[in-house]
């Protein structure tokens, strides 16, 4: 049974994220609902709530959106439906009715988005679909919240007589108004209405000449409002009415609350429902915020969190546009226990605190701010000691109430605990505090738990350096600026830069040589190595990171050119085939002009048409059978080719105008062409005679069929030719 202690949520400041996570609610019981999550008791509940809230984060990047879940509690209405002989107000069934068609709606989606969200929809399979809450309801109140007329006989009967009675009412008073009206008796206002009834304003000097009862008059005295006698009677009739509406109003929400108490359970399931759904909403929105994902989850004991954010801080650096640096740490079999050194201000808490705070969100059923590729585990107990934890109240001072804590922790601490100590065996004298720490350390150790410390003395260093399944960290640390870096190095024990951080401070030389003097050299040497293994460490990774990016950037390149080349390869085989085409048509253009050469000498029109049929065979032999849609496939890719083409010859064409032009033109002399004159068009092969000669105008014949063509389009053929 996994039991995390409330000290453990105080310490990993757990409430504030509660508090951001409630502030997703849309509801006011899930506001309240959010405040109280807690760490699951077990594990079966725990995993099946992660898979809750990672579905809903889902529907935030798919298509297919689960309904809104907001409602308006109905607490005080399922109170009184627990009273007997209570009924419940037009307002409160309305409510009932909201309440009822969102459960529905939400359930019915999660039926038809089942292979989307199979774990919610198994979630809300205990919540009953029915619409006869709805119905009986929709029945008796209308939309504006009033009992309907229809809603029983009775009721219509009364109504249908006040409303007859009030015509009855508004005519007998506008007689009397005219009445009095003619005789001057009224003021200027005629009438008022007072407690809901019209009344005649009536001057005060002729009050005793009108009858009926007096209802009140003015601040000044100058009007008296009077309810003429001819109304008073109906308002009576009136009165009774109203009354006897009431009590058929008040019969018929008792019958339609009778109803609802047969389905009491059902109503209060619906409430807790949407009450979940918001709280389960509020971690998926929460999730997003932060981009925070479900990691794999182990049976075994194994922690490994790459690129882990702290949620607080990194959602503060967030809003202040502030950079947050993750961490990536992994506890396993092999290495249980890490000891985290190094210089303070460097981050030893943070990471501290981001493990810890992490474990509880995800073993209270929220996603975590993690890569994709890490891994976590459940554990029974999460230990902390974090902080300045002195009590006033009880007498304690730091280093009793640490003690007291390690005593708890020595009773619960076994292989399913995980423990995090900040300032380990702090608070005492340091040599006496850092024995009685190591000790300590030497029994979660032999108990086979996992944990993280921090701390600055070297016994508990060298313990790590000495014991299989503990390793050293350190807190990296900036060589030359003095400044932290924010990133954990595993592997290695950290210095703590006592004299440089000093001298970066501004503390004079003089008084940091006099404070090496007073310690042990031994001390000094050990401090010394450990910070030169630390800077060269970081000298190494800085090597490697940048061999990392430069191997990028050729990988980079690389495929660029690779493409490149692909490119230009489909290029150069699409401009093949365009050019065996083209090579392909005029070759064609040229067996056609050599046969129509020669039907042109000899007048053979059955040769001409032999020779063009097997032409034509020639070229249908050479032809693939493709269907329709590889035609048009082939035929789209031959004009986009032939496109590309185009442009180039255009470009090519433009530049050799442009040459011309820069040329000095040579004109030809213009041929005298007469009739009988064998000529053929500019860059033209087909050779044809005049026949007529006409304004500019030549009909050319070519044997087969004549054109009419401008004479500058025309040149002489040699007739030897």
């Amino acid at each position: 049974m996994i039991n995390i202690h409330k000290k453990t949520l105080q310490d990993l400041e757990f409430a504030t994220v509660l508090e951001q996570v409630s502030e997703y609610c849309v509801t006011h019981l899930g506001h309240l609902k959010a405040q109280d999550i807690a760490p699951f008791q077990d594990k079966e509940t725990l995993l099946n709530a992660l898979q809750l809230t990672n579905e809903y984060v889902s529907s935030f990047y798919n298509d297919n959106r689960l309904p809104n879940h907001g409602f308006e509690a109905i607490t005080k209405e399922l109170q009184l439906l627990r009273i007997e002989n209570t009924y419940l107000e037009t307002h409160s069934l309305k409510k009932i009715v909201s309440i009822s068609l969102t459960a529905n709606e939400i359930v019915k989606a999660l039926n038809k988005f089942e292979d989307y969200y199979p774990n919610l929809k198994q979630y809300a399979q205990r919540i009953e679909v029915t619409t006869a809450i709805i119905e009986k309801i929709d029945s008796v109140v209308d939309r504006f919240g009033d009992v309907k007329d229809n809603a029983s006989t009775l009721l219509y009967d009364i109504r249908q007589q006040i409303n007859k009675l009030k015509g009855k009412i508004n005519s007998s008073f506008t007689s009397a108004l005219n009445q009095y009206h003619n005789l001057e008796y009224l003021d200027d206002i005629r009438e008022s209405v007072v407690e809901n009834k019209r009344v005649l304003a009536v001057k005060a000097m002729y009050r005793r000449k009108v009858k009926g009862a007096i209802m009140g008059g003015s601040k000044t005295g100058s009007i008296v409002y009077i309810e003429p006698e001819t109304t008073l009677q109906h308002s009576r009739e009136l009165n009774n009415l109203h009354y006897e509406e009431g009590e058929e109003v008040v019969r018929i929400l008792k019958e339609v609350t009778n109803f609802l108490r047969e389905f009491l359970p059902l109503i209060a399931n619906y409430q807790e429902f949407l009450t979940e759904i918001d709280v389960i909403a509020a971690k998926a929105k929460y999730a997003k915020s932060m981009n925070a994902i479900l990691p794999e989850i182990s049976d075994e004991k194994h922690l490994f969190l790459r690129d882990a954010y702290h949620p607080l801080l990194y959602l503060t650096n967030l809003k202040n546009k502030e950079k947050t640096f993750p961490q990536t740490i992994e506890l396993n079999k092999t290495s249980r226990i890490i000891v985290i050194s190094g210089p303070n201000a460097g981050g030893k808490s943070i990471t501290l605190k981001t493990v810890g705070l992490l474990q509880l969100m995800l073993q209270s059923g929220m996603l975590i701010p993690v890569h994709e590729r890490s891994i976590v585990s459940v554990f029974d107990r999460i230990l902390t000691d974090i902080g300045d934890n002195q009590s006033i109240e009880n007498h304690l001072s730091t280093y009793s109430y640490r003690l007291k804590q390690m005593n708890y922790f020595l009773k619960k601490c076994n292989k399913n605990t995980l423990f995090l100590i900040d300032e380990f065996g702090t608070g005492s004298d340091p040599e006496l505090g850092g024995a009685l720490a190591e000790t300590f350390l030497e029994e979660f150790y032999a108990r086979d738990a996992f944990g993280i410390i921090t701390t600055h003395y070297a016994n508990l260093k060298m313990l790590a350096n000495e014991k299989d399944d503990m390793i050293n960290a350190n807190m990296m640390f900036d060589e030359r600026t003095l400044e932290p870096m924010y990133k954990l190095a595993l592997g290695q024990a950290g210095s703590s830069f006592t004299f440089e951080v000093a001298q970066k401070n501004g503390i004079p030389y003089s008084l940091i040589n006099r404070a090496k003097k007073k310690i042990e050299r031994s001390k000094i040497r050990f401090d010394a190595t450990i910070a030169k293994l630390q800077k060269e460490r970081a000298k190494l990774e800085k090597t490697g990171e940048s061999l990392k990016i430069n191997e990028k950037k050729k990988q980079s390149e690389a495929d660029k050119l690779e493409e490149i080349n692909g490119k230009i390869q489909k290029k150069l085989e699409s401009y093949q085939e365009l050019y065996d085409s083209n090579q392909r048509l005029i070759y064609l253009g040229q067996k056609v002009n050599d046969i129509s050469e020669k039907f042109f000498n000899d007048k053979k029109k059955g040769e001409l048409m032999a020779e063009l049929f097997r032409l034509v065979q020639i070229e249908n032999s050479k032809r693939k059978k493709v269907s329709a849609k590889q035609a048009k496939v082939e035929k789209t890719k031959e004009k986009q080719v032939k496109q590309e083409a185009e442009k180039k010859v255009e470009v090519i064409r433009k530049k050799k105008k442009e040459a011309k032009l820069k040329a000095i033109p040579v004109e030809k002399p213009k041929p005298v062409l007469k009739i009988g004159d064998r000529v053929r068009m500019h860059d033209g092969k087909a050779i044809g005679s005049i026949d007529t000669l006409e304004k500019g105008k030549a009909i050319v014949n070519y044997g087969i069929f004549t054109t009419n063509v401008n004479v500058d389009l025309l040149e002489l053929v040699d007739p030897l030719k």
